[in-house]
């Protein structure tokens, strides 16, 4: 590592621990008192579950009174089910009192029989029996109505001698005095979580609430039944759960009830996991212990955020500073700079992921979580891997030094120049255009070339035979005939069959292979300026970007045309750096011993000029690059056009990546791959990769909201910092297309917005395309239709039907949370967020189809501003 890289990792190193530290700073609150009045006292363990009855056993309850004995004066029991019957007995023992509650729904008969264990209980336990509470919260669930209720009061208070209450939630309370008239005292849970109240207003809200209730019952004890935090939950409102939130609002209390004289029953004594059935995930997080019957948080020492705030920081140091030092592997051209812009992209992604598993894993783990868990993780890596390659990309688009591979012309005379064999692969094509394209082939200023142009599979004979003729019209003109056309039916292979029964009918003397698509047009400069580079033995390739003279004909090609130029003037040029470019089958020129030595064009891949140029790497060839148009062609006419141009680019990716996974992925063995070709090669196909797991993750997210709407109690929205993981990369991808667009392509505002429109309406095909890809091993070869009659404007709608419903799920899903969970929780906000940026890139199709059927839209809407960047600028 280099002073510089050393000195910003240090740096940046200093800033992860001060953040940290600022955001774990510990908070004075009162402490907590040596025993207190009393806990809500549920002893079941990990293993219960009372709707199963699955129930602890005498001896669990006597280890956990005993735990409790020295800590508070009573404890608030909910039933008398099973060995919960002895908890009266067993408390004695301990010098604990009981407030012994029973529990009521709507099964009549379970109530009868709990009412009479009640009072049983109560008679023969008067020494620590203090109070009695008929039924939690029944009247707030609606299982009963006030006057059943009633009478089960009236019952107990006349069977025993103890006061007799119910127990409620203050709001009940207030809507139902009559209900006092059954009681000798309140019963109520003040529970400010559950009323959205931030923490720092907690503990006022607690007393302005028992005030109301003690000025709406004045000759009635108020007995605070439950009062509690949770410690890991949503955010509900203004409150936010955790353990130092508890701590805080619990310590405060104390304080509080202490100098108001309340009697009070801190909820609860140990967490609850059975309650996430019933209650949602927040039911089982209000324990002052955990579920191991270990303090949560410190009693008396000043509260931590995250007690472990050092450990989880300097691991993510470490994971920061391995992802930076592996950032800047071969980056000794990039500016100090990009280098800290890479050292703050490494240590954010390591902190968010470091911060995010920690969050998560502090949730009791079931079957389920633990594979939401290991999905989480994967997801993790995967957001971070394409994170870290977009920031990559970024630096070296921005911050380098100067090019390492620059295009260097190469000046030689005519009688050195070797000699080329342009081939021009054709199925169905408008003759009228192909007509134009050897008109400009005929116009090249280049001494020794040939032109084979090979139609196959071509029915129609009014379709190749004009273009037969006008190759002979050509060579009729001069002397040096240069035009051969072949015309073959049947012919396997599709584009890469064509190619290769071009190179059997090559010259001999041909040193240089050419391939230009149909409705190429080509500079008359083309091969002079270019062919030069064979004349160093080391080079098989030389790539001019693709380009297009239609751009102009309406709005949707001209957003098309923006969306192309990206790729050939940021990603191949970083590309070109380390001799990895994407070999494309058009404006390529390609050494014909290379093309002879790996075996021709693949006929099994749909992008065979991809997989030739991985080929030819990987005997340890090099490639140049030049980012200068020397021909142009058309672009799809439609947007389905569109679509099935790069889904073909897509699932043919997959198809390299499959059959070369060995020289890709798993060492070098006969290859001659770099690792920094390894590296394009795997990142450059990684966005798309993720496009595939984003519409994963979209369906997921749909199902999931439709779990918020229709039990909203058992399904919570994602925690908040795991749902801004989508929307961190989708910002980063945008801020770094934006940014890069205007700097790099000399792109305008219009025309970086068509860009970011065009492209995100093909996540969705390119997410088919990769899924498909995975689990098929080939498809048909799509050709891209030029010069066709653009769709009706239904028609163009249809093309993005899958688009358009996936969009209205994710809308309808938004609108349903909303109106299910309302909008005021920060959790479910970001979540309905998360949804709605979902939806962009599948309505981006279905308004890109739009403007697909509105052919007549100009192009003028957006600016024609050209790029003017070549490989000199560098910043």
């Amino acid at each position: 590592m280099t002073r510089a890289n050393f000195l910003i990792a240090i740096a940046i190193t200093m800033i992860s621990i001060l953040f940290w530290s600022i955001l774990n700073r510990p908070e004075q609150a009162p402490p907590w008192p040596g025993t207190i009045q009393g806990f809500s006292f549920s002893p079941l363990r990990e293993h219960h579950n009372p709707i199963k009855h699955l129930l602890p056993t005498a001896e669990e309850i006597d280890q956990d009174l005993a735990l409790l004995a020295d800590t508070t004066h009573a404890v608030r029991t909910y039933t008398l089910e099973g060995d919960q019957i002895l908890i009266p007995a067993l408390a004695q023992k301990y010098g604990l009192n009981v407030s012994l509650g029973a529990w009521l729904d709507t099964d009549l008969e379970s109530n009868k029989i709990e009412i009479e264990k009640l009072i049983k209980t109560t008679r023969e336990n008067y020494r620590n029996v203090v109070r009695v509470v008929v039924g939690n919260e029944t009247l707030l669930r609606g299982e009963l109505k006030i006057e059943q209720l009633g009478q089960y009061l009236d019952q107990v208070r006349a069977a025993v001698t103890v006061p007799v209450s119910t127990a409620e939630t203050w709001d009940v309370w207030l809507a139902h005095p009559e209900l006092a008239d059954h009681v000798d005292y309140v019963a109520v849970h003040i529970l400010p979580y559950w009323d959205g109240v931030e923490l720092n207003q907690a503990v006022d809200h607690v007393v302005v609430t028992m005030n109301k209730l003690k000025n709406k019952f004045p000759d009635k004890e108020i007995v605070l039944a439950e009062v509690g935090w949770p410690s890991n939950a949503r955010t509900y409102k203004g409150a936010v759960a955790s353990p130092a939130n508890q701590a805080t609002f619990l310590r405060r209390f104390l304080l509080q009830a202490e100098q108001k004289n309340y009697v009070y029953y801190i909820m609860e004594a140990f967490d609850q996991p059975w309650k996430r059935a019933s209650e949602g995930a927040v039911g089982a997080y209000w324990g002052v212990y955990d579920v191991k019957r270990q303090p949560k948080f410190a009693f008396t020492a000043p509260i931590v955020g995250i007690p472990e705030w050092r450990l989880l920081a300097g691991i993510s140091i470490v994971i920061g500073i391995i992802t930076f030092a592996m950032l800047l592997i071969d980056s000794k051209t990039l500016r100090n700079r990009g280098r800290s812009f890479l050292a703050i992209v490494a240590f954010f992604a390591a902190t968010g992921a470091v911060w995010i598993i920690y969050t998560y894993y502090q949730q009791y783990m079931t079957i389920s979580s633990i594979i939401v868990g290991i999905l989480m993780i994967v997801g993790i890596i995967g957001v971070t891997l394409v994170l870290l390659t977009e920031a990559h990309e970024w630096a070296e688009a921005t911050w380098l030094q100067k090019w390492r591979r620059p295009f260097t012309p190469i000046q030689v005379t005519d009688a050195d120049l070797p000699m080329v064999s342009v081939h021009v692969p054709a199925y169905n094509e408008p003759p009228e255009m192909m007509i134009e394209t050897l008109n400009a082939l005929a116009r090249l200023d280049y001494p020794r070339y040939e032109v084979i142009v090979i139609d196959n599979n071509t029915k129609d004979p009014a379709i190749w035979q004009p273009v037969e003729a006008h190759c002979a019209a050509l060579n009729a003109t001069t002397s040096c005939p240069r035009f051969r056309f072949f015309h073959r039916d049947p012919l396997p292979g599709f584009k890469a069959g064509a190619l290769n029964f071009a190179l059997t009918q090559t010259a001999p003397e041909a040193v240089v292979i050419a391939a230009i698509d149909s409705d190429y047009q080509v500079s008359p400069l083309w091969l002079r300026d270019l062919t030069p580079q064979f004349t160093r033995p080391e080079v098989a390739i030389v790539q001019a970007p693709q380009d297009y003279y239609d751009d102009k004909e309406n709005l949707f090609k001209a957003m098309c045309y923006a969306e192309y130029r990206g790729f050939f003037y940021i990603g191949m040029q970083t590309r070109n750096e380390r001799n990895a470019i994407i070999q494309h089958g058009t404006m390529t020129m390609v050494r014909k011993s290379a093309l002879e030595e790996v075996g021709g064009w693949s006929e099994w891949c749909i992008t065979e000029d991809a997989e030739l140029g991985l080929k030819i790497f990987a005997k340890g060839y090099e490639a140049n690059y030049i980012a200068k148009s020397y021909g142009k062609g058309v672009m799809p006419d439609t947007f389905i056009d569109f679509k099935k141009q790069r889904f073909r680019w897509a699932y043919g990716a997959v198809q390299v990546m499959r059959h070369h996974a060995g020289i890709l992925f798993f060492g070098p063995g006969k290859t001659k791959l770099t690792t920094g070709q390894r590296y394009h090669f795997i990142a450059g196909w990684l966005p798309w990769m993720a496009d595939s797991l984003n519409m994963l993750f979209t369906l997921a997210a749909i199902g999931w909201s439709i779990a918020m709407i229709y039990a909203p109690l058992k399904f919570d929205p994602p925690l908040v910092i795991l749902s801004s993981m989508p929307l961190m990369l989708f910002s980063f991808k945008m801020a770094k297309m934006i940014y890069l667009y205007r700097t790099r392509v000399g792109a305008s505002i219009s025309q970086t917005a068509a860009s970011a429109l065009a492209g995100l309406s093909l996540s969705h095909t390119i997410s088919m395309a990769i899924l498909q890809g995975i689990f098929t091993k080939s498809k048909p070869f799509f050709r891209t239709p030029k010069m066709e009659q653009a769709h009706a404007l239904h028609r163009a709608l249809l093309s993005a039907r899958e688009e358009g419903l996936i969009m209205l799920a994710l809308w309808l899903s938004a609108y349903g949370v909303a109106v299910k969970q309302g909008i005021g929780n920060t959790d479910i906000m970001v979540w309905i967020t998360v949804l709605v940026i979902l939806s962009i890139p599948y309505m981006a199709a279905v308004l890109f189809s739009l403007i697909s059927g509105f052919s007549r839209l100009p192009s003028s809407l957006i600016s024609n501003k050209k790029s003017s960047i070549s490989q000199s600028k560098v910043h």
